[in-house]
């Protein structure tokens, strides 16, 4: 399946250091590059820690702008928590509850962006679909071989199965998130009812 899930935790090579990673971020974006020049439509997700201790404002925006370059998908935000007896819990001196806060709803918009960019790369793609046993206001939901969230109307006959979406028995629709539509992106996965939502 072309999903894959990467902890990179900072894009700062002082904070991965600090965090006694084995990695530094020019092999962690050899990697995606690798992963996306073998698999194009390969949906990339990232671990990604805000508010480690000693994290300065530019250890963020080291990992802010880093993550923005890469070709991924969407982020799993952590914002950091203190933990009895661990190596951390020394680290001086500890970022405040507010700038770790800020840091983390910087990061939750940037994933946003990008998976609305990565799910409207999928408009217009025949894709295979696991739709699951969940009924909302008519609809079922599952998801394509590449993580992409659609939705379709409620057919038991679906559930559990495996089904290219350009089949007749359902007319699908790419849903990240229940939030407003944004009309005006048609033809999703060949039909007109298609609509991209945020």
């Amino acid at each position: 399946m072309p999903h894959f899930h990467l902890p990179l935790q900072s894009g700062s090579d002082r904070i991965l250091e600090i965090m006694r990673r084995r990695y530094r971020r020019d092999l962690y974006r050899t990697r995606v590059a690798q992963i996306k020049a073998l698999l194009p439509q390969a949906c990339i997700g990232v671990d990604v820690i805000v508010g480690f201790p000693t994290e300065t404002e530019a250890d963020f925006l080291d990992t802010y702008q880093f993550l923005q370059e890469l070709d991924i998908a969407y982020l799993h935000v952590f914002t950091y928590s203190e933990r009895a007896n661990t190596p951390a819990m020394e680290l001086k001196p500890a970022v405040p509850a507010a700038i770790r806060n800020r840091r983390s709803q910087m990061l939750h918009i940037l994933s946003e962006k990008k998976k609305r960019f990565f799910y409207e790369q999928q408009v217009g793609r025949e894709m295979t679909v696991l739709f699951e046993n969940d009924l909302e206001n008519g609809w079922m939901h599952g998801f394509t071989e590449n993580y992409v969230r659609v939705q379709a109307r409620y057919d038991p006959m679906l559930i559990n199965e495996l089904k290219k979406s350009a089949s007749p028995a359902s007319r699908l629709t790419l849903k990240p998130k229940p939030k407003k539509s944004r009309p005006g992106l048609e033809n999703i996965a060949g039909f007109s009812e298609g609509q991209l939502k945020k």
